[in-house]
């Protein structure tokens, strides 16, 4: 699997983003700054790290979802590539128009640092196969605009066709008030766009990936695109 990291101004998870590419598939990512017009040949998988990019100016995402090399990012979807987006890069997938919804102020108007639990929620999908149905795992979050919210009409749709990859619950994976960090409409996490090969989530599995650093969670995520 031949991966890429898309480095914007601002952006400060793209070297964790790596190493869990690194691991998973043996070969380190090629880093592709935003100003670039095209990915490398051959691009398998597309990955938008964390981070602040262009330091959250205007919206969050608003002002990335617009470099030159979102042009190619859409193109690579288009036809069929997978493109991941974490936490920041969630917010640029959604304002570029490649994911549903949109990421609002957390409820609690605070920034939210912490570990949580995840209700992985659709595991047919490339990115999540790996995990078994209804599995509870536990991520890193970090972030201050992570509230997904929708139009009625968008939320039915997504959740009608199971785009909800992952919902926020608690560690024995029930959905409540008290395990929503940050408000998002139906606890969703993270979600898939309609053809399901690109996802934005808040929370950031490429943390979890060694035992030394807290957990190996996130692992999956990453052997299963590399498989």
């Amino acid at each position: 699997m031949k991966a890429a990291v898309v480095l914007f101004p601002g952006s400060n998870r793209e070297g964790d983003a790596a190493r869990a590419l690194r691991q998973a598939t043996g070969r380190a990512p090629a880093m592709v700054w935003h100003a670039d017009h095209d990915l490398p040949a051959g691009t398998d998988v597309v990955v938008l790290p964390g981070g602040f990019s262009y330091g959250d100016y205007l919206r969050c995402g608003a002002i990335a979802a617009r470099a030159p090399i979102m042009r190619a990012v859409g193109r690579h979807a288009a036809r069929g590539g997978a493109v991941l987006g974490i936490c920041n890069g969630f917010q640029i997938l959604c304002e570029a128009g490649l994911l549903p919804g949109v990421l609002m102020r957390n409820a609690g108007q605070r920034f939210v640092c912490r570990m949580q639990h995840l209700r992985v929620e659709n595991v047919g999908a490339r990115f999540t196969r790996g995990y078994a149905p209804g599995q509870v795992v536990k991520f890193a979050i970090a972030h201050g605009e992570g509230n997904f919210e929708a139009d009625d009409e968008t939320l039915k749709a997504i959740e009608g066709n199971g785009q909800t990859a992952f919902r926020y619950c608690d560690a024995a994976g029930r959905i409540d008030e008290a395990a929503n960090p940050n408000g998002s409409e139906n606890a969703i996490a993270g979600v898939f766009n309609d053809r399901f090969n690109v996802l934005g989530l808040m929370p950031h599995p490429e943390n979890l990936i060694d035992p030394l650093a807290g957990g190996v969670d996130g692992r999956p995520l990453f052997e299963a695109l590399a498989a």
